[in-house]
């Protein structure tokens, strides 16, 4: 046996006085005892999981407690918490517990976890802000009355029980967003479910349901997102999942899968991002094209007129000639004085053939760049990326291959590609978040317990 010593946790805690400590955390210590939490009055949070504690008659002077976890104990009953009305969240799953009948003095609880006990008859519950009950694994056959009060649920779980019939249990609650009673007996969707219109996730995996007519109530199920029916005899057959998608049209998630898109829409959607692609990637008319040869066609003739005004107005005017004449005078002047002074190796015949070669491949190259970007246009084929590159390389600055490469790269970067196939839907998870209901934050206050299937 090992009981707890006040010291101890005063010096683990290196706190002095029990009555400023707000928060233990005494799991996977083998207790058996907890008389001595008496002393911490002012305690708000408390974990015991994991220890082998079969009394928690030494928490009722714990009167501040929030937040209580006793899970994977030995307890047998759960006496020792009527005193805790300000408690929220109380976790005591896989216990011993046969009865929950002391919950009912937990007027300020929001959360109750209790899975895996065995608790066969649930309790009538009144709490105003209970929104999480979860009682999976626990040998219960009937509902009854028991959540008739309890109009603030928003998650229940009674999975890998022994339920047959739901009838009318539902009928006050409204808020539900959430119901898990897979693995039972049950056989027959009842229609009062249809009355919680805000349930979006219904798991009814592993019952007796045989009967297209036991489904019918779920054309009432408008909110409905996700919905599991794997593990019922009705599921082998292989049209069921269409007549389910026509009866619930707001349906995301069938079986744990996401609802795929129907060949139509994806063959249209197909079509308009092909059109879209074509329409700005290349002329697709006749008249395009006529329109683009005809702008191109006007560059060379635009610039012979201008030539030949420039010429015209040359000859007209003298004193234009005779400027431009003595400018050239001067200009040779210079070029001769230059090359005098320069030494006789430098001008050999062979020198001045490579200057001349260099020249002409430079007035071939750039002809070829401003025909190549006419080419680049004219054709369809052209991608866009190259398009972008060639329009903002400047043909005077020559860049090298390198720099080629980053600009191509760093314009690949800055498009943004827009699949085909698959497009995201609003609201609809995908991967791992579309198997996840709710995250554990959303239990009660936001506690520790998880939300047990």
């Amino acid at each position: 046996m090992t009981r707890l010593n006040s010291k101890k946790i005063l010096e683990e805690n290196q706190n002095k006085d029990p009555s400023s400590v707000t928060s233990l955390v005494l799991t996977q210590k083998a207790l058996t005892d907890v008389s001595c939490l008496t002393e911490f009055k002012n305690l708000e949070r408390l974990d015991l999981a994991f220890n082998n504690l079969s009394s928690l008659e030494g928490l009722s002077s714990c009167i501040n407690l929030k937040w209580l976890s006793v899970v994977q104990n030995k307890l047998e009953s759960l006496k020792g918490i009527e005193r805790l009305s300000k408690l929220q969240v109380l976790n005591a799953g896989k216990n011993r517990l046969k009865s929950m009948t002391e919950v009912t003095h937990l007027i300020s609880v929001r959360a109750l976890i209790l899975n895996e006990n065995e608790i066969s008859t649930i309790c009538k519950l009144d709490q105003k802000e209970l929104n999480t009950l979860v009682l999976s694994r626990n040998p219960i056959r009937k509902i009854g009355d028991s959540l008739v009060k309890v109009k603030c649920l928003v998650q229940l779980s009674l999975s890998h029980c022994q339920l047959e019939n739901i009838g009318s249990s539902f009928k006050s609650l409204a808020d539900l967003k959430e119901v898990r009673l897979a693995h039972n007996e049950i056989t027959v969707i009842p229609s009062e479910l249809a009355l919680s219109t805000r349930l979006q996730n219904l798991d009814l995996g592993n019952n007796s349901i045989s009967n297209w007519s036991a489904l019918k109530a779920l054309s009432s199920f408008n909110s409905l997102k996700n919905l599991n029916l794997q593990g019922n005899p009705i599921a082998e057959n292989d049209t069921l999942a269409k007549k389910v998608k026509k009866l619930v049209p707001n349906l995301q998630i069938y079986n744990s899968r996401p609802i795929e898109r129907s060949k139509a829409n994806e063959r249209n959607s197909k079509k308009d991002v092909k059109s879209s692609v074509v329409d700005n990637s290349s002329p697709s008319k006749a008249s395009d094209i006529k329109d683009l040869n005809e702008e191109q066609n006007e560059v060379p003739r635009n610039e012979k007129t201008s030539k030949k005004r420039i010429f015209s107005e040359e000859e007209d005017d003298p004193s234009i000639n005779k400027k431009d004449t003595n400018m050239e005078k001067d200009e040779l002047k210079k070029k001769k004085s230059k090359v005098n002074k320069l030494p006789a190796k430098d001008i050999s015949s062979s020198n001045k053939g490579e200057i001349e070669a260099e020249d002409r491949l430079k007035r071939k190259n750039s002809k070829k760049v401003k025909e190549n970007t006419v080419d680049m246009i004219d054709d369809g084929e052209t991608s866009f990326m190259d398009l972008i590159t060639s329009s903002s390389r400047d043909p005077k600055e020559r860049k090298t291959e390198e720099e080629t490469v980053r600009a191509k790269k760093s314009v690949s970067e800055a498009l943004v590609t827009f699949p085909v196939n698959k497009k995201k839907v609003k609201g609809v998870p995908t991967g791992l978040a579309a198997l996840q209901l709710f995250s554990p934050d959303e239990v009660g206050m936001g506690g520790h317990s998880s939300w047990d299937a």
